[in-house]
């Protein structure tokens, strides 16, 4: 067919059917455009793709504009109201004891020395193997956790100090951080609140002073090593002096209120005999007050929990809930092992074992903290319980025997080895068949199964009661920190006050049982574990541990016997008299999460931040006596539990 006869008879379809032209007008275009595509496939197809993303750039961007001014608008109308709205005053902080005290005319005094313990008391690294490169003169101690979680084990080496000597190991120097700086601790309400109330009254670095020392050496090797009592006394004397002959007032906490009673005793003890040469008078020319926080006069049951499994409830509570993990084959941790290794070099834990035997502590029938929060179970131990409060019979040597396996050096675990290594199966097991061991006995078993530490750290320490306080013997250093076994200076106008939390339950005593080992499980070389699965009816009995009051880590009976009956008036271990108080602090857990970790707590480190302690600090380093301030406040039975021992006083 000739092409004008074709396109007549397209455009006649065209004029006839208007609805088949459009359709195939878009049948053209719509080839058209698949030639196109054809033809240039990277053209048509990127165009579309990059709209999208565009706009999809846009919108993220959009969003994080929208939520920035969401967020800033926010805050700046938080903070219009936070400057222009009244505060409800339960919302608002309590004005500070500090700021109180100041604006009703109370100014600094007296001179402040505060006398740190181990929680509260900063180690730095001096000289250190290769293990610790870049720590120098960082803190090891009181400071960040982060040290410990990157490299524990360098840590712990670090810490432990010469089995033999009980001072440095060679080519490792830690010492305790000096000056008011030792105060930056990682737990908040340790002395930084008290400092800071202390300078809103004037107190400064001329009238203020932490008296740092390496908590962990025995109180003679401190001086020894470090000079730390020849130290307190040249800034006691010197602060005397530069404040117009003003005595000084000590503030101790925990631990160091038992070194601060060694150093009472060593500074008036002549030259000759290894003391301090300062005269029977010293104290009573510098010292206006001893103000003890949280005292350990009378030490703490958990030292022995510490020293015989390095375990407590929370290990003990953690034990429970994840089985093995502590000891576990596959990860090799050995975690207690390596705690046990560390503690059993540190000199000042055998300081914090119970002193007064059975007559402070009780025996098996009975105890003087019985029927005051809660009734104890007198039920004898099991062959396999191990507890340290009730005692029955101490092991007999003679059935004992050691055998030594120094020579293998390593436990299937690992290279790690204790005293515990050189323990038979059978003396474990005949260890554990006595029913029971007191405060007393618990002496003789732990000079079983660790004899080195025990002979080196007995060389520095006794936790007995003095028959007769005039005998020679008493002049001994290692008799210095046991408030039983020594004598107040000579000083009738100095005081001496017990300040301490109370209405917490606080470790008294352990039961026992041997560890299990399955078979071709990794052999932890600690045999005794507490045995988290004993509760008794009431609260005094849960998880293995026996409870009393007291602050969470002291009970009552060790740290306000001493000033509620061993000193007050005149006894042989108060010659001169000298008064003392007891002040107690009912413990309150925080009402809010705005009140941090509570102002009027008393547990054992966060009572430091209670506010009614830290007046009666601010009052007596003000001037204040002891009864100006209100003389005792008792909450608790220390009052009846001190008349119900009977020691001769």
């Amino acid at each position: 067919m000739p092409p004008t006869l074709r396109s007549r008879k397209l455009c006649f379809s065209v004029r006839n059917n208007s609805t088949d032209s459009l359709r195939g007008l878009d049948t053209i275009r719509n080839e058209d455009t698949v030639i196109s595509e054809a033809k240039h496939p990277s053209t048509t197809t990127e165009k579309p793709k990059r709209r999208r993303s565009g706009r999809r750039k846009c919108s993220y961007v959009d969003s994080c504009c929208w939520a920035i001014g969401y967020l800033c608008t926010a805050w700046w109308l938080l903070l219009f109201l936070y400057n222009s709205v009244p505060v409800p005053a339960m919302l608002q902080a309590p004005e500070s004891p500090g700021t109180r005290l100041s604006r009703e005319g109370l100014k600094a005094h007296h001179p402040v020395v505060l006398v740190p313990g181990i929680v509260t008391g900063g180690l730095e690294l001096w000289e250190g193997r290769p293990c610790a490169e870049g720590l120098f003169r960082k803190r090891l101690w009181s400071g960040s956790f982060r040290e410990i979680l990157r490299r524990p084990l360098c840590w712990l080496e670090h810490l432990s100090l010469d089995n033999e000597t009980g001072l440095d190991p060679s080519g490792i120097r830690v010492r305790a951080v000096r000056g008011l700086v030792a105060a930056e601790n990682f737990t908040p309400f340790a002395w930084a609140t008290l400092i800071e109330n202390l300078a809103k009254i004037g107190y400064e670095g001329k009238n203020l002073h932490m008296a740092s020392y390496d908590w962990r050496l025995s109180f003679h090797n401190t001086e020894v090593r470090d000079q730390s009592l020849t130290r307190l006394k040249s800034q006691i004397e010197l602060m005397y002096v530069t404040n117009g002959y003003n005595k000084v007032v000590v503030v101790p906490h925990s631990m160091g209120a038992i070194y601060f009673l060694h150093f009472l005793k060593w500074v008036e003890t002549p030259l000759p005999n290894g003391g301090g040469g300062g005269g029977s008078g010293w104290c009573a020319k510098h010292i206006k007050a001893v103000v003890n926080i949280g005292p350990a006069f009378l030490g703490v049951p958990k030292a022995v929990s510490n020293l015989l499994s390095a375990e407590g409830k929370d290990i003990a509570y953690n034990r429970a809930l994840a089985p093995g993990l502590l000891d576990s084959e596959l990860l090799k941790m050995q975690t207690l092992e390596q705690l046990m290794r560390m503690t059993h070099s540190w000199d000042s834990i055998v300081s914090l074992l119970p002193k007064g035997g059975e007559a402070i502590w009780g025996d098996l029938d009975a105890s003087d903290e019985e029927d005051q929060t809660c009734s104890f179970s007198k039920r004898k131990s099991s062959l396999t319980d191990l507890g340290t409060q009730n005692i029955s019979a101490t092991p007999d040597s003679r059935e004992l025997s050691r055998v030594d396996n120094t020579s293998n050096g390593s436990t299937s675990c690992g290279d790690f080895w204790s005293e515990y290594s050189e323990l038979s199966r059978e003396s474990i097991v005949k260890v554990a068949e006595n029913t029971a061991y007191t405060a007393t006995t618990v002496l003789d078993l732990l000079r079983f199964i660790a004899p080195k530490m025990m002979r080196r750290a007995e060389a520095h320490f006794s936790h007995g009661i003095a028959e007769d306080l005039e005998d020679p013997k008493y002049e001994e250093y290692k008799y210095w920190s046991n408030p039983l076994e020594t004598k107040l200076p000579d000083a009738p106008e100095m005081e001496m006050h017990c300040l301490y939390g109370v209405g917490i339950p606080t470790e008294r005593s352990y039961i026992y049982k041997l560890s299990s080992t399955s078979p071709g499980k990794c052999k932890s070389s600690i045999p005794f574990r507490i045995d988290g699965s004993v509760d008794g009816d009431d609260v005094c009995l849960k998880g293995g541990a026996r409870f009393a009051d007291g602050d969470e880590s002291v009970p009552v009976i060790s740290s306000g016997f001493m000033c509620a009956k061993g000193w007050r008036g005149k006894t042989r271990f108060n010659p001169s008299g000298m008064e003392t108080f007891v002040r107690e602090y009912k413990h309150k857990p925080p009402g809010s999460l705005l009140e941090s970790r509570g102002t009027e707590s008393g547990a054992h480190v966060d009572v430091m931040g209670n506010v009614g302690l830290v007046e009666d600090v601010l009052r007596i380093a003000a001037g204040a006596s002891g009864k100006d301030i209100g003389g005792d406040k008792v909450y608790s039975d220390v009052m009846r539990m001190s008349e119900k021992i009977r020691i001769r006083l």
